[in-house]
């Protein structure tokens, strides 16, 4: 009962985390990018407000599921254990290289950009890409695992 209730919660954890990661991608990043320097921080601030700490609970009580699962599941066990280390991937992308640009952008005065500021949302992108990518191929190790059990 308990496998199933947790392959349940990791197909919910792992496509929330894919979904918002993918909806970024595709819309709020290239909007982003089209906005002047002052708009992008000012809106950078303004969307970043709700992520923390909704999205590191989902991504790491899902990767818990996933090792839970890969113990306790017969079969499906491989996939779970990828999907959780796919999901760890999403993690420390986040923690160690989107986080410490999205604290900088946090703080800057959107009135006050230096004029030797550095545009971050390049890198940034690059690591969103990156997570987005690993998080959508946990999100199918998930799959993968609750149809084979």
């Amino acid at each position: 009962m308990i496998a199933a209730v947790l392959s349940v919660a990791v197909l919910v954890g792992s496509g929330v985390v894919a979904g918002v990661l993918f909806a970024v991608a595709l819309s709020v990043l290239p909007a982003l990018f089209e906005m002047p320097a002052d708009q992008y921080v000012h809106a950078h601030q303004l969307i970043g407000r709700r992520w923390d700490p909704t999205m590191p609970v989902i991504v790491l009580a899902s990767t818990a599921a996933d090792i839970v699962l890969a113990v306790v599941s017969p079969r499906g066990a491989s996939w779970f254990a990828i999907a959780a280390v796919l999901l760890l991937g999403v993690s420390a992308v986040s923690h160690f290289c989107n986080v410490p640009i999205n604290r900088g952008v946090k703080a800057l005065d959107p009135a006050a950009i230096p004029a030797d500021w550095q545009d971050p949302r390049p890198l940034w992108r690059r690591w969103h890409v990156l997570r987005t990518a690993l998080a959508l191929l946990a999100s199918v190790a998930n799959a993968m695992a609750v149809v084979s059990v």
